[in-house]
């Protein structure tokens, strides 16, 4: 992958976590529907896997405009939602072409995590597939106004990295966080251009 990544072409990376550097979109589907059978709702895995990328709210929005208004906080719905996803850590398993580009510039230049996900499960995700100390910073949904597509987290990554946003290159699987990357003005990389996850290539089959 190095003609991706051409040594003095950048001064910071920033990668994506969910679909990324690790395959959990099956972890966060088995989560969310955990969470919804309590309150007696579902959810289809083709609707949820176009959806992919999206933050915990924007998704839920979207689960009302479809479904059915939830009948409890949303609190009240995550909390069980991530019970779930944290047991389902030890299946996790990095993306290997991706996770090695980290591996590759540890070190060499700053490096930043920024997620559309909850804190908690972003840095349990890396720990879980033992990625996490290759970052100098984790930048989530939590830390500023504004999720993907908006520019926020990529802008507030680069400022912890102290890199020019024209100097970062971003790594990410979805089109909502490849469009907050040329929002940021940043280069960016398609991970689904150099892998592809074992649910996608199921259902193109």
């Amino acid at each position: 992958m190095s003609e991706l990544l051409a040594a003095g072409s950048f001064d910071g990376l920033i990668f994506d976590c969910d679909g990324t550097l690790v395959d959990t979109a099956p972890a966060h589907l088995a989560a969310l529907k955990i969470a919804l059978a309590r309150v007696k709702l579902h959810v289809d895995d083709a609707w949820y896997f176009e959806r992919v990328g999206l933050t915990p709210d924007a998704l839920l929005d979207q689960y009302e405009d479809h479904y059915s208004k939830l009948p409890v906080t949303r609190p009240d719905l995550l909390a069980p939602y991530n019970v779930a996803f944290h047991g389902s850590l030890e299946e996790m398993r990095e993306v290997q072409i991706v996770a090695d580009m980290a591996r590759a510039w540890h070190g060499k230049v700053p490096m930043c995590v920024a997620s559309n996900g909850q804190r908690s499960n972003v840095r349990a995700s890396l720990t879980a597939v033992e990625l996490l100390p290759l970052f100098d910073f984790v930048v989530t949904v939590e830390d500023v106004e504004h999720g993907k597509p908006a520019p926020d987290i990529f802008l507030e990554g680069a400022r912890r990295m102290k890199v020019e946003p024209a100097r970062c290159v971003v790594l990410e699987d979805s089109d909502e966080g490849l469009e907050a990357a040329r929002r940021a003005g940043m280069r960016s990389i398609d991970a689904r251009t150099i892998w592809t996850p074992s649910w996608k290539a199921s259902r193109q089959s």
